[in-house]
């Protein structure tokens, strides 16, 4: 990873993805360590998180995180999610963010010098192309390491670096916990990379 100290740099980490990858490698993101990390790494202007949220929940299990990435230096991004029952009979919560995360980087080309997506979604492609024309470097975090992988061919060959999240996953992650009532919000039904 090439960083400079003086570049403005920006996170946007799209919630699901982030969680369903780091969960495929078997640990837990340790969101304080993460600030600490890219603040190391240069100026850290902008650390966004993206999430859909039950509005009709008094409880819901990514509440806690969410309210604690709130208070610790996050930006919190949500809309309402709908709630279903997948064809196993599981608790399933839809709510798609790309449109939300690709305004949101679009937007901040005009004042970071180095986006960080979080995600390995295909479908941010061609916002990554449209900040690199503005003269902004994009990293994208996401791993090869999962079967199958969750990072898109076509995104991973897009960004100017691309960031294993299992080495990232060395400083920042931590061993995972349990948590079988919880299943994130996905991110449509075009979930695949």
């Amino acid at each position: 990873m090439t960083f400079y100290p003086n570049e403005r740099i920006g996170l946007f980490i799209d919630g699901a993805n982030l969680y369903s990858a780091a969960r495929a490698l078997d640990f837990d993101i340790d969101y304080r360590k993460l600030l600490e990390e890219f603040r190391k790494r240069g100026r850290l202007v902008r650390a966004n998180y993206y999430t859909a949220l039950l509005e009709n929940d008094d409880y819901t299990p990514i509440r806690p995180l969410v309210d604690w990435l709130d208070y610790n230096g996050f930006s919190i991004v949500t809309k309402a999610a709908r709630e279903y029952t997948d064809e196993h009979g599981r608790r399933r919560i839809k709510g798609d963010m790309d449109v939300e995360i690709a305004v949101d980087i679009f937007e901040a080309a005009g004042y970071l010098d180095h986006i960080l997506l979080f995600s390995g979604d295909g479908d941010f492609r061609k916002v990554v192309e449209a900040v690199q024309r503005r003269g902004v470097r994009v990293s994208v975090v996401s791993t090869l390491k999962s079967q199958p992988p969750m990072i898109a061919d076509d995104l991973r060959r897009q960004a100017d670096n691309f960031i294993e999240l299992a080495e990232l996953g060395r400083l920042v992650g931590r061993e995972r916990r349990a948590r079988e009532d919880f299943v994130p919000p996905t991110a449509g039904d075009d979930d695949e990379a």
